[in-house]
């Protein structure tokens, strides 16, 4: 006979797989949630109920018939109660978002920042007035943050709020719990800080929100690549985040493309990212130091001119863009001989220059991978753009705070309430 413990814990399964799949597909009867996680109708009805009286689930109208029997109702996600908070500390920008368990962003918030080389503590003071913001417009639509996840360009010691290294930021050994519980901490219960490389958030981003032109789901083996001034990779296989052994995983901006080239910040030489990140690519592109800073700061803002400028076909941007994408090739040929994915997708800033970086890419993948090129068209690596692009690390953010309602709504039943004025 199972143990109460046992007991409690498979209680706790499946409500999550019945939330999930409500989540991920409803509108959808008590019968398809039986059909979808492979219950019967009888193991389903009590896991429902529980689920509309916590208020996760709501009725939505009659479903369609099914076969014999009355139609049932259909179920949905509720747009009350639990709410994912994303933030993002970007290099030019914070921002801030709120999203519901049906995926829907219900706040939203974002003020540019010159935050380069800037002490964490006042970068984290405006961030919390932000999140004070957007909580306070979510609470007058029934919403409460269930999590605050924060999403950082650097390194994050696994399973901590600490930012062991952000070089575009300046940062080492910044610990981001102490700023940022003020803002965690005016409801009854505690809301859960998570904080996460940025590529990490995008790739999260890409598993729940991306989709190809023809609709089709991502698939489950990728890596993702993304750029702000850095450039950051993740690595997702079987659907899950390859972290490493201390959360350090990805860091392809510090892949020697060419060993005895140039030198980087972070100590060695050649590394990608002084030939495919951002200052490189502004440089070769003939933008002095002063034309680059007087760019107006803001999420993108620089690769949008160089996007602009090549679009114009000013030749020296256009030939920075085809060096940066031969760059990011060789970077990535190895990755992907190492790992065999089945794509690699570009996102943030990336997405955005893909027109002119892709055809130097491709090609350096199609030289240096060991699989025949036709093989891989048909079969092997493909490279694709995020439709999310520089919203992906946010988006990203904000549904992996809603995640410990999704696999434990037990314990998110509790409500929490701000303190009363």
């Amino acid at each position: 006979m199972p143990t109460p413990d046992t007991q409690h814990a498979l209680r706790r399964r499946n409500l999550s797989r019945v939330l999930r799949a409500v989540a991920a597909a409803g509108p959808m009867s008590r019968a398809g949630v039986a059909a979808r996680i492979g219950l019967t109708r009888a193991g389903v009805a009590p896991l429902v109920d529980e689920l509309l009286r916590a208020g996760l689930l709501v009725e939505a109208g009659r479903a369609a018939p099914s076969g014999r029997g009355r139609p049932g109702s259909e179920l949905t996600v509720s747009d009350r109660g639990p709410a994912g908070i994303g933030a993002e500390i970007g290099v030019d920008h914070l921002a801030v978002c709120a999203v519901d368990l049906r995926g829907a962003v219900r706040a939203r918030v974002a003020t540019d920042a010159a935050n380069r080389r800037s002490e964490p503590g006042p970068v984290l003071r405006r961030l919390s007035a932000l999140l004070a913001e957007v909580t306070a417009q979510i609470a007058a639509e029934g919403l409460r943050p269930a999590g605050l996840t924060v999403a950082v360009p650097g390194l994050v010691a696994l399973g901590s709020a600490t930012v062991v290294h952000a070089p575009n930021l300046g940062w080492r050994e910044a610990d981001l719990a102490p700023e940022l519980a003020p803002a965690t901490a005016a409801y009854d219960v505690p809301v859960p800080l998570t904080v996460d490389n940025e590529a990490n958030l995008g790739a999260l981003a890409e598993l729940r929100l991306g989709r190809g032109p023809d609709g089709a789901a991502p698939p489950a083996d990728f890596i993702h690549v993304s750029a702000e001034v850095g450039i950051g990779a993740a690595i997702v296989v079987d659907g899950q985040l390859l972290r490493g052994a201390r959360g350090f995983a990805g860091e392809l901006g510090h892949v020697p493309v060419y060993p005895d080239g140039r030198p980087c910040d972070c100590g060695g030489r050649g590394c990608l990212e002084q030939y495919a990140g951002e200052r490189a690519v502004l440089r070769a592109g003939g933008l002095t130091p002063e034309q680059a800073a007087a760019v107006q700061p803001g999420p993108g803002a620089r690769s949008a001119l160089l996007a602009r400028r090549a679009a114009d076909g000013d030749a020296a941007t256009i030939g920075a863009l085809h060096e940066a994408g031969t760059a990011l090739g060789i970077a990535l040929a190895g990755t992907v001989n190492l790992l065999d994915p089945r794509a690699v997708v570009l996102g943030g800033a990336l997405a955005g220059l893909a027109p002119w970086i892709l055809p130097s890419l491709e090609r350096e993948l199609a030289l240096r991978t060991a699989v025949a090129p036709a093989a891989a068209r048909r079969d092997g690596c493909l490279v694709a753009v995020s439709r999310l692009g520089a919203d992906g690390p946010l988006l990203g953010a904000a549904h992996a705070a809603l995640r410990a309602v999704l696999d434990d709504p037990v314990n998110s039943i509790a409500p929490a309430h701000p303190p009363q004025s």
